[in-house]
């Protein structure tokens, strides 16, 4: 008598696998967008010039093949200075976040901060401390607009 191969298997019944809450993507993305902005800020610093790249998908003319091409973006930076003074916003749906009441802007001072700031507002993102601003309110969500009755006399 021989044992079939499948008998050394642990089978089971699939196990129901909830879906991840909307919340942890939209933190992925802005932990993606605050990393690029530490590059950029890191790059000022060494007085390089910064490249950020995407790739695209495109259907080549000739043969008719899907082909993915790497294209330079532009990434605009979301911090500025005011006579050697740096400050830095956070931006979801490239609106400032209002961190505090009627305060969107960090204080971040001289150049050399602004990465260890941004790797900070990068572990708040982790710890889950800005997700109210990353998913809208059900006030703001999209409605349908509704169509008015029009009579002509």
């Amino acid at each position: 008598m021989t044992t079939s191969v499948l008998s050394s298997l642990k089978v089971i019944a699939r196990p129901k696998i909830e879906p991840k809450p909307p919340v942890i993507g939209k933190r992925m993305k802005l932990i993606e967008k605050l990393e690029q902005q530490q590059e950029m800020a890191t790059c000022l610093l060494e007085k390089r010039p910064y490249e950020a790249y995407r790739e695209k998908t495109v259907k080549n003319p000739e043969t008719g093949e899907k082909q993915k091409q790497r294209r330079q973006i532009q990434v605009r930076p979301w911090y500025y200075d005011s006579d050697g003074h740096y400050y830095l916003e956070v931006k979801v749906n490239n609106k400032p976040v209002e961190l505090l009441q009627g305060k969107t802007a960090i204080d971040v001072g001289e150049l050399k901060l602004l990465p260890s700031t941004i790797e900070t507002i990068i572990q708040a993102v982790e710890k889950g401390e800005l997700d109210t601003f990353l998913l809208p309110a059900k006030s703001e969500t999209k409605k349908a607009p509704e169509k008015k009755a029009t009579s002509k006399a």
